[in-house]
């Protein structure tokens, strides 16, 4: 592609804006951006871009005659012109940490709303380009993020794997895409997954200034909801109706389980606490679902395995809500039913792993059958 005296205006206008570009990233300030390969400000959702230069570091290229760059061999217009954005996208990057302004933040949100890839939360990992990752960590690292868990973070944690759960930013928050992919049993899903819980973050942070005196706290939202109605719980005399512990306590934490774990496990949680019939027994659970008491063991075990990633300080709480409602439901009418309420403590923490009758089970069990299960 060449630029000679018969140039269209359009063709001006592309160099123009291109010696622009070129005076201010070499100005002060950008000495940082020039060592950057042109891949650097790269979007995996962009398309003609100039294969030959990506490469090449900003210096390399800004160094060599606009007419030179031209008469690259296949190198035409469309790609000199997705060459001159991508120069526009680095001037438009911050030195620190490289993370983007707000003008650049914005080209990129829109990048990835409008993708085809992009889920309801607006993620879209093939929109994730080494400066968007840059802006994400320092977002991480700047807010102090570091040390929460990804899965207390993640949208789902049916799409993480559990080694992870517990694992916290901060693991990450040193490394480039291309450190992460090279991990070992980093496969695609556990890289998207990280890369979403970081979107989250940003999302949520990228747009605050600080306050010394002032803290944010990310929680789960409807964690936040039981956690809020506790706090009131703790503080109001007397036993609610076994209506408004379900509404307000038992109804979110169930409602976080179907979101994190799998209709076989959400199913088995709406049958320990009695929704839609009666409230069942391990050994019930396990003749109506088709299972052995081991598994649905299995299963309790990865409800609570769910709970403590997204409530760790929920056990304490929900035990001294227990402790309150057992002392004064003594001194209530003899009409006053718990017995939701003590199915739910137990399903989302109970006192040990479970592996044996619980104080539920022998509730709804006979002797013998109690006998049974722990000879099994």
């Amino acid at each position: 592609m060449k630029f000679g005296k018969t140039s269209s205006v359009a063709e001006l206008q592309l160099i123009s804006r291109y010696e622009g570009l070129r005076k201010v990233l070499f100005s002060d300030g950008y000495a940082e951006h020039l060592e950057k390969p042109l891949a650097y400000w790269a979007l995996p959702s962009d398309r003609r871009l100039p294969l030959a230069f990506l490469g090449r570091t900003l210096r390399d290229l800004l160094e060599t005659p606009f007419a030179e760059l031209t008469e690259t061999p296949g190198i035409g217009q469309k790609k000199i012109r997705s060459f001159v954005r991508l120069l526009e996208r680095a001037a438009k990057t911050d030195a620190s940490e490289l993370p983007l302004d707000p003008v650049c933040v914005q080209e990129n949100s829109e990048r990835t709303t409008s993708s085809d890839g992009a889920g309801g939360n607006g993620f879209d990992p093939s929109s994730v380009s080494d400066v968007v990752w840059s802006q994400w960590r320092a977002s991480v690292i700047q807010h102090g993020l570091g040390d929460e868990a990804l899965g207390r973070l993640a949208p789902s944690l049916k799409n993480m794997t559990r080694v992870i759960w517990n694992s916290p930013l901060r693991a990450y928050t040193d490394s480039t895409l291309a450190e992460i992919r090279s991990k070992k049993t980093h496969g695609e899903k556990r890289v998207r997954a990280i890369l979403e819980v970081f979107h989250s973050a940003h999302a949520i942070v990228s747009g605050m200034g600080k306050q010394d005196h002032l803290l944010v706290r990310i929680v789960p939202r409807l964690i936040d909801r039981a956690e809020q109605w506790i706090g009131l719980a703790l503080q109001t005399p007397g036993v609610p109706k076994g209506e408004t512990i379900f509404e307000n306590l038992i109804s979110p934490l169930l409602e976080q389980v179907r979101n994190d774990s799998s209709q076989q496990i959400a199913s088995l949680a709406d049958t320990r606490l009695g929704i839609g019939g009666p409230i069942t027994s391990v050994r019930q659970a396990a003749r109506s679902m088709g299972l052995t008491r081991a598994r649905v063991y299995q299963l309790l075990n990865e409800i609570n395995d769910i709970m403590m990633v997204r409530w760790p300080t929920g056990r304490h709480q929900i035990y001294e809500l227990r402790e309150k409602y057992d002392s004064e439901a003594a001194q209530m009418p003899k009409d006053t039913d718990l017995r939701q309420f003590h199915a739910a403590v137990e399903l989302f923490y109970p006192g040990s792993r479970r592996g044996a009758a619980g104080p539920l089970d022998q509730a709804l069990l006979g002797d013998r059958e109690i006998g049974e299960l722990i000879e099994a």
